[in-house]
């Protein structure tokens, strides 16, 4: 364990490992727009301040030049933290990062990279966010080989992936759930540390179902969970991702198979979700351990809806009837 921890929110965390990486290495830049004044969510606060205006800056209103300066920055040996306002916000990157960051070193032959890499982004429903700060992009990245997509579920575990992230020699798409900035307080430890990526966690070990998510989804898995056990006493093993590319199958299929039944659940809509590549891995590799059809809990297929977002978001009990569905499909 730590000695020093101090009570962090998301978005003091995310800037405790930016400092982090700010004053462990030299190279280290980070950029993106309103950056330089702090950011949107004030993940920046005061970094520009202490590192000055060479290292910690603002960008124009361009994802397109933000992801290709990143890009070449990393390219000269740098590091490089980017940032995209809002993930909804991508798609004019993603050329960037879909045919450039994910294939510079697979098409060179390893003769030079861009792993130097990590685009730091907004994610997820926020109460009133509407069609364009709401989205939940990460299968649409997920789907590109060479790239890193992380998604963590609260401070501590924020500030851990974001070094290992920033620190890889990969590049990494690191996606925040905006809804947890403020919400979301633990004990982040001061000091230096990595959580290693491409490793999912049991966050709860149980023997009925397991369950799994990533990001903010989490907080709604856990009531769901919680309430499970509590009032139809149904054990949950509950596992967060957290690495969505590449993700950790065997924590995902050692569980499934000790269980027999599975729920995924995810913000984005369900049609290629990244919940439907969970599905599909696990019902190949553990066809004949499955008791009950494996479910679905997750966004519908609409735009983000804004007054109907209550109805939209895979909630604790759209959670908790998919978990009593396949307990009692197996009895």
């Amino acid at each position: 364990g730590f000695a020093n921890k101090t009570k962090m929110n998301l978005f003091t965390a995310i800037n405790s490992a930016m400092q982090t990486a700010l004053e462990t290495d030299p190279s280290t830049v980070i950029f993106g727009e309103d950056v330089g004044f702090g950011g949107v969510f004030r993940c920046s606060t005061g970094l520009r301040d202490q590192f000055g205006s060479d290292r910690v800056f603002n960008t124009p209103l361009s994802e397109t030049g933000i992801a290709g300066f990143a890009i070449g920055y990393a390219a000269q040996g740098g590091t490089s933290v980017a940032e995209i306002q809002f993930a909804d916000y991508i798609f004019p990157a993603l050329d960037q990062l879909v045919n450039e960051m994910s294939k510079f070193r697979y098409r060179s032959g390893n003769q030079w990279n861009c792993g130097g890499v990590t685009v730091r982004t907004p994610v997820g429903a926020v109460g009133h966010g509407g069609h364009y700060h709401s989205q939940s992009p990460e299968a649409y990245l997920a789907h590109t080989p060479g790239l890193v997509v992380v998604m963590p579920r609260g401070p501590r575990a924020a500030k851990g992936l974001l070094l290992s992230s920033i620190r890889s020699k990969d590049p990494v798409i690191f996606m925040e759930p905006k809804a947890l900035y403020r919400a979301s307080v633990e004990d982040v430890p001061d000091d230096d540390y990595m959580i290693p990526l491409g490793k999912a966690e049991i966050l709860r070990s149980g023997s009925d179902v397991t369950v799994v998510g990533w990001g903010g989804q989490l907080r709604i898995l856990q009531k769901a969970c919680d309430m499970a056990q509590s009032e139809h006493g149904i054990s949950c093993e509950l596992i967060d991702l957290r690495t969505i590319l590449p993700w950790d199958v065997d924590c995902v299929v050692d569980s499934t198979e000790k269980t027999g039944k599975l729920v995924v659940s995810h913000e984005a809509p369900i049609t290629c979700g990244f919940g439907a590549e969970v599905v599909a891995t696990v019902q190949e590799r553990s066809f004949l351990s499955l008791e009950a059809p494996i479910q679905r809990v997750c966004g519908y297929d609409t735009p983000f809806p804004l007054v109907f977002e209550k109805y939209y978001i895979p909630d604790e009990l759209k959670n908790l009837e998919a978990i009593k569905k396949v307990v009692d499909y197996a009895q």
